[in-house]
């Protein structure tokens, strides 16, 4: 298992690095060159840099996970992309996409597109808040011990 993070603006980098460190899995960081840092490395975290376009950091998660691997994304088009492949798949928010809300997340997404490009004003995302940030580790933590469990056959 590898965890990937759509890493651009997650808030929570630092809660995966901390966490994976513990169960020894590695992380990659997917981000655009244009947040090039020169951060000091840290064990068991690779930083992989694509290009600016919109997507591309997608693309990149999307070419290198593999079936079970954990993406961590707020993009509902790169979760939708990752179910389908095997991946587990979590929102920084503390929820887990799964192929019973991913339709719904698309349609609500793709409405509200809509509803801007026609001139309506839309609500931006809620503010990341202390309480996230607990229910996303959480939930991070339960999301690895099940697939470790899984891999193991105790569950």
């Amino acid at each position: 298992m590898k965890i990937y993070v759509d890493a651009d603006a997650s808030p929570v980098k630092d809660i995966v690095i901390s966490i994976a460190k513990e169960y020894q899995i590695p992380v990659i960081l997917v981000k655009s060159i244009s947040h090039f840092s020169h951060d000091e490395k840290v064990d068991g975290v690779e930083t992989i840099y694509v290009d600016t376009g919109a997507d591309a950091a997608d693309y990149r998660i999307m070419q290198l996970a593999e079936k079970s691997d954990l993406i961590i994304t707020q993009d509902y088009g790169l979760a939708s992309l990752g179910l389908g492949k095997g991946c587990l798949v979590l929102h920084h928010k503390g929820f887990a996409y799964t192929n019973e809300n991913i339709d719904q997340l698309l349609q609500t997404r793709h409405l509200s597109a809509k509803a801007r490009r026609s001139g309506q004003k839309t609500k931006g995302p809620k503010p990341f808040t202390d309480e996230d940030r607990k229910k996303f580790k959480g939930l991070l933590e339960y999301t690895i011990q099940k697939n470790l469990n899984r891999k193991e056959g105790k569950e």
